[in-house]
C-alpha cells in the first residue's frame, strides 16, 4: 500500500505543472484570448507548423538516408561516419544557430571571401539567402535532430534479416526500388517515431527562433508573460503547444499503428553490404558527411575558433559562478528525476491496482511538454505558495525569509525533474524488465521485505542502467534553456543562459567558453549511447557467428 501511495504521489507531482497551465488557461484573470485569435496567434500556429512539418520532413531525409547507406552498402569512411553521425546529439540547436548565422552573416567570412573573391562592395551588388529566417530555422533544427531519426532507423534496418533483400535482388530489383519497396516499408515505424521526436523538439525550441527572429508559439508565451503580464495569455498559448504536441503523439502512434514486422524463429541472416564503385561511394561518402558537418563540425569549429581568439572570456566574471549552478541544479534534477523513477516504477510493480499502472505512461507527458510550457505551470503556483509560507513564517517568527522556492533553484529543478521524468523512468522500467524474476522471489522467500529486495538484489544489478540515466538526465538539463530562462531568479546564470545572452548580444568571444563547456557534457552523453551501441552490434555479431 505505501509504495502504491508513494507511486501515486509520485505521479501528482510530475503532473501538476501540466494541469496548471491548463487550469489557467481555462480561468484567466485577463481573457486575451479573442485578442490573440485576431491578431498574433494565426502567425505564432503558422510559423509554428512550419517549422515542425520542416524539421521533420529534414530530419527525415539526412537520417533515414544516412541510415540506409551505412547499413545497406560500404563505401570510403563508412565505419568513421557511422559513429560520427551521432555527435550532432552533443550540440544545442541554439549553439548551432549563432555557428551557422556567424558563419554565413553579411560580416562572415563566407560573404566577405565572395566580397574579396568578386570585388563586390556591399549587400546591393550580389544576392544572399536571408540567414535569419524560418528557412534558416528549419536547416539548424533538422541538422541537431536527425540522430534521432538516424538511430531508429538504422536499429529498424540491422534488426531486420537480409533474405529479403537478398531476395528483392535475385528479382532484379534495383537500389532506388529496394530502397522504396523493402527498406522503407520495413524501417518505417522508427523513421514515423523519430521525425515526430524531432518535431516535438523544434515545438519546443525557443534558442533558435528567438535568435532567427521567428515568432512562434514558444516566443509568443515569452513576449505574452514577461512583456505583457499575462500568465493567462500565455497559459493559453502553452495550451495551443500541448494540442500541437498530443497530435504528433497520435501520429506516431498512427504510423505504426498495424505495423507487424517478425523475424524469422532460426537465426536471421545478417545484411550482406554492397561495395559501392568510386563515385557512387564517394557520393555516399559526401551525404553522409552533410549532416555530420552542419549538425557537429560548423558549430563546434567556430565556437572553437573563438574561443581560441577570446583567451580572456575563459577569466571572465561569472562563468565559474554559472559552471557551478549549472552543476549544481543538474546534478540536483538527475538524483531527485532518477530517485522519484525509481520509486514510481518499483511501486506500480508491486502495486496490484490499476491506477499507478495507467498514471505511469501519463508521467511522461512532461518530456513531450516545452520547457516554457512548464515554466508557466510551474511558476505561477510555486509562487502563490511561496508568498503564502512567507506570510506564515513572518506572523509566527516576526522574520521575512523571502521568496524560498522561487528565489532559489528550486523551481527549475523542478522543471528539470517533470521535463526529463521520461528518461529516467525509461531507464529504470528498462533494468528492472532485465532482472530474473526469480532473484526478487528468492529474496522475499529468504525473509527480506520490499524494500530490502530493492536494496539488496534490484539496485546492485541495475547499477549500469541506474548510472545511465543519470548521466543522459544530467545532459539534457545542462542543455536545457527556455525553462531555465524564465524559472530562474534575478541575475542567476547557469552556462546555457549565459551563451544565449552573450550570443544574442552578438557577443560570441564571450559566449564561446559557455558554449564549448555545454558541447563537452553533451559529448560525454552521446560516448556512452556510441559505446552502448557498440556493445549491441558486438554481442549481435556473435550471436550470428554462433
Amino acid at each position: 500500500m505505501g509504495w502504491s501511495v508513494a507511486a501515486a504521489l509520485v505521479a501528482a507531482l510530475v503532473l501538476m505543472p501540466v494541469i496548471a497551465v491548463i487550469w489557467m488557461a481555462a480561468n484567466p484573470t485577463d481573457n486575451i484570448w479573442p485578442h490573440l485569435l485576431s491578431t498574433v496567434l494565426p502567425r505564432y500556429f503558422a510559423n509554428t507548423v512550419l517549422l515542425a512539418l520542416g524539421t521533420g520532413l529534414l530530419s527525415a531525409a539526412m537520417g533515414c538516408g544516412a541510415a540506409w547507406l551505412v547499413c545497406m552498402y560500404d563505401f570510403p569512411g563508412r565505419r568513421l561516419l557511422q559513429w560520427l553521425l551521432l555527435l550532432p546529439l552533443a550540440v544545442p540547436a541554439y549553439i548551432g544557430a549563432y555557428a551557422l548565422a556567424d558563419f554565413l552573416d553579411y560580416s562572415g567570412p563566407v560573404q566577405i571571401a565572395l566580397r574579396g573573391w568578386f570585388g563586390w562592395e556591399n549587400a546591393r551588388d550580389y544576392w544572399f539567402p536571408r540567414i535569419r529566417s524560418l528557412e534558416a530555422a528549419i536547416v539548424v533544427l533538422g541538422a541537431a535532430l536527425y540522430p534521432y531519426v538516424y538511430l531508429l532507423t538504422r536499429a529498424a534496418l540491422q534488426e531486420q534479416s537480409g533474405s529479403a533483400y537478398e531476395v528483392a535482388r535475385a528479382l532484379g530489383t534495383g537500389p532506388w526500388a529496394l530502397f522504396r519497396r523493402v527498406g522503407l516499408p520495413l524501417a518505417r515505424p522508427a523513421i514515423v517515431a523519430g521525425s515526430a521526436i524531432a518535431m516535438m523538439e523544434a515545438v519546443a525550441d525557443y534558442g533558435v527562433v528567438s535568435y532567427f527572429g521567428v515568432q512562434t508559439l514558444n516566443t509568443g508565451i515569452f513576449t505574452t508573460w514577461l512583456e505583457r503580464r499575462n500568465a493567462g495569455g500565455a497559459a493559453q498559448i502553452a495550451c495551443v503547444i500541448l494540442l500541437i504536441v498530443v497530435l504528433l503523439a497520435l501520429w506516431e502512434r498512427f504510423g505504426r499503428r498495424n505495423a507487424r514486422y517478425h523475424q524469422s524463429a532460426r537465426q536471421p541472416r545478417p545484411i550482406q553490404r554492397q561495395r559501392l564503385r568510386l563515385l557512387p561511394g564517394l557520393l555516399a561518402t559526401l551525404f553522409c558527411t552533410i549532416p555530420f558537418a552542419l549538425g557537429f563540425l560548423l558549430p563546434a569549429g567556430v565556437i572553437l575558433t573563438y574561443a581560441l581568439a577570446y583567451p580572456r572570456a575563459w577569466v571572465t566574471p561569472g562563468l565559474a559562478q554559472a559552471a557551478w549552478h549549472t552543476v549544481s541544479l543538474g546534478a540536483m534534477a538527475a538524483l531527485m528525476t532518477v530517485g522519484l523513477s525509481l520509486v514510481m516504477v518499483y511501486g506500480t510493480r508491486l502495486s496490484g491496482r490499476a491506477l499507478p499502472r495507467l498514471l505511469l505512461p501519463v508521467t511522461t507527458v512532461g518530456y513531450a511538454a516545452p520547457g516554457a510550457v512548464l515554466a508557466v505551470g510551474i511558476l505561477i503556483p510555486l509562487a502563490a505558495l511561496d508568498h503564502r509560507v512567507a506570510d506564515a513564517w513572518l506572523a509566527l517568527t516576526g522574520t521575512d525569509p523571502g521568496l524560498i522556492l522561487t528565489g532559489s533553484g528550486a523551481a527549475i529543478v523542478l522543471a528539470y525533474v517533470v521535463r526529463f521524468f521520461a528518461i529516467g523512468q525509461g531507464a529504470i522500467d528498462g533494468a528492472f524488465t532485465r532482472v530474473p524474476p526469480s532473484l526478487p522471489m528468492a529474496a522475499r522467500s529468504l525473509g527480506r521485505d520490499s524494500a530490502g529486495v530493492l536494496r539488496d538484489v534490484f539496485l546492485p544489478l541495475m547499477r549500469g542502467s541506474v548510472g545511465a540515466g543519470l548521466l543522459l538526465v544530467f545532459v539534457d538539463c545542462v542543455k536545457e534553456l527556455p525553462a531555465t530562462l524564465l524559472l530562474r531568479p534575478f541575475n542567476y546564470e547557469t552556462l546555457a543562459t549565459r551563451t544565449h545572452e552573450r550570443a544574442s548580444l552578438e557577443d560570441l568571444g564571450n559566449a564561446s567558453p559557455a558554449a564549448l563547456l555545454v558541447m563537452a557534457v553533451g559529448l560525454l552523453a552521446v560516448g556512452l549511447l556510441a559505446r552502448t551501441n557498440l556493445g549491441r552490434a558486438a554481442q549481435r555479431t556473435r550471436d550470428l557467428r554462433k
